[in-house]
């Protein structure tokens, strides 16, 4: 038995019998360049697809998490303002007006201090509820040393007083100020809920 022979078909036989490729050997090696290069460009072409349509899906997801985080940080904000309303609210209704009432004195005396300056040898006039006389007039006349006509009102509230002084008249009123910042906490609170 012959081995088995197969023929070959890059070489064609010519008329005087010789062999001959086919195909040029320079030929086949620019095929050859020719489709690596082609092969080539297919790839990286792929390769910018890929990485387009990561970034792509990178951003979007991106975009997605910060807009979950955006609605969990402004749950967790309105959460933690409806926890500290009720004493928030708490401490401008029972704090705000004793503390008030403390800073009623000085506060009064902070007022006159400049008027007592241009005045000084007028008469100093405190229109007054007769609760808040002592500790009013006390503070005054220790810090002051004016002359001062105290007049008592019982219909005005605690926290106001009216300061004459010569031709001018200055109104100090703890109640208004302080129901204005109760006004402006429950305002805040209204309007982040």
């Amino acid at each position: 038995m012959s081995a088995l022979r197969l023929e070959v078909f890059d070489i064609a036989a010519a008329a005087d019998g010789s062999v001959q490729p086919l195909v040029e050997a320079a030929a086949v090696e620019e095929a050859k360049v020719a489709s690596f290069e082609q092969g080539y460009s297919a790839g990286w072409d792929d390769a910018v697809a890929a990485q387009q349509g990561d970034q792509g899906r990178i951003r979007a997801d991106l975009a997605r998490n910060l807009q979950s985080l955006s609605f969990t940080f402004q749950d967790a904000r309105s959460h933690v303002l409806q926890s500290i309303k009720p004493l928030i609210l708490e401490m401008v209704n029972r704090l705000l007006p004793e503390v008030a009432r403390e800073s009623l004195a000085p506060t009064v005396l902070e007022a006159v201090m400049p008027m007592a300056e241009e005045l000084a040898d007028a008469p100093l006039i405190l229109v007054l509820n007769p609760a808040v006389r002592g500790q009013i007039e006390d503070l005054v006349t220790q810090a002051t040393g004016l002359p001062m006509v105290i007049e008592e009102e019982p219909t005005m509230p605690d926290g106001q007083v009216y300061i004459r002084f010569g031709s001018s008249e200055t109104k100090v009123d703890l109640g208004q100020v302080t129901t204005d910042i109760a006004i402006a906490v429950r305002a805040f609170f209204n309007l982040n809920t």
